[in-house]
């Protein structure tokens, strides 16, 4: 639904209004703006006219900002932000061909980004920014055409295609395993343990898949799965990690499989979207790109 053009400042009151809000002076708003102060005091008028509403408390040769206008203000720096971030994108890539994409930090350094090239060969008119996340976002607040996900199921809201699953292993560095002796897995109970916060009952779940009574676990808590394996492969302990992100280190031998013991994760990966982006060409060639690839990993 179009919004009605009375409900919509010119982008010059916009403006005066971010840096007089920012600076908390029309002043100094004026200075970066290269205008007069009585021109941002007069804009700042014309918009409160056209809201309706109060955005400054003016004290004698002060202003602050009233509670509607610094709610007002947090709001229009986004939307000013997003259409900083969409037209330098276009700039980048003048043919629209840009996607942006939130993306769990390991997957995609040690997964997503080393195919990349192959993605761009097949497509060489779409740039893809790569943004980091551990955390659910909202698609409505956040500038991103899409982000994989981890998890049970697609965030709600959000439209999205499961890419693969995840089996995770038991693993040390050599020098832990000669310090000690694991043999079995109610073995791993008397050493450190090494937790993901994302993830924190899975080690519970692995000895009860091994049908071992592990009762109160203890250990070191991390919350990115690169420091953990680092952690793993300096000899902090033993962790549980997904084997297809630790290749390269088991091929080095910075970590060893402690058992032949592994398990399913419950949770997947997802690539999810907002259904307004559905169509977006970038998104559905790197999404059918994506599940291709997943797919044949997953073989």
């Amino acid at each position: 639904m179009a919004i009605p053009r009375r409900f919509l400042p010119s982008m010059s009151l916009l403006s005066a209004f971010e840096a007089a809000a920012r600076h908390e002076s029309f002043t100094a708003a004026a200075e970066e703006l290269s205008v007069s102060q009585s021109a941002v005091s007069r804009q700042i008028r014309l918009l409160e006219e056209q809201i309706g509403s109060k955005l400054f408390v003016r004290d004698r040769q002060t202003v602050r900002l009233s509670e509607a206008g610094a709610t007002y203000a947090r709001e229009i720096r986004e939307a000013l932000q997003r259409i900083g971030s969409a037209s330098l994108n276009l700039r980048a890539n003048p043919y629209g061909g840009t996607l942006n994409l939130a993306i769990l930090p390991t997957f995609g350094t040690r997964w997503l980004a080393p195919r990349l090239p192959m993605f761009l060969e097949r497509q060489p008119g779409v740039t893809i920014n790569l943004t980091t996340r551990l955390e659910a976002f909202d698609f409505r607040a956040d500038p991103f055409d899409a982000a994989i996900h981890f998890g049970d199921n697609p965030w709600p809201g959000t439209e999205g295609v499961e890419l693969m699953t995840e089996t995770v292993i038991p693993v040390a560095s050599p020098g832990f395993l000669e310090r000690h002796t694991i043999n079995t897995a109610q073995d791993c109970l008397g050493a450190p343990l090494l937790h993901l916060a994302s993830r924190a009952d899975q080690w519970e779940r692995w000895f009860a898949q091994q049908n071992v009574d592990a009762g109160r676990l203890r250990g070191m808590l991390f919350d990115q799965f690169a420091t953990a394996a680092q952690a793993a492969s300096s000899g902090l302990g033993l962790a549980l990690l997904p084997r297809f992100l630790i290749e390269s280190d088991l091929e080095r031998g910075d970590l060893v499989p402690i058992l032949n013991a592994p398990m399913l994760s419950r949770e997947r990966y997802f690539l999810v979207w907002p259904p307004a982006h559905a169509s977006h060409r970038p998104l559905k060639a790197f999404r059918d790109w994506i599940i291709s690839l997943s797919r044949t990993d997953n073989d």
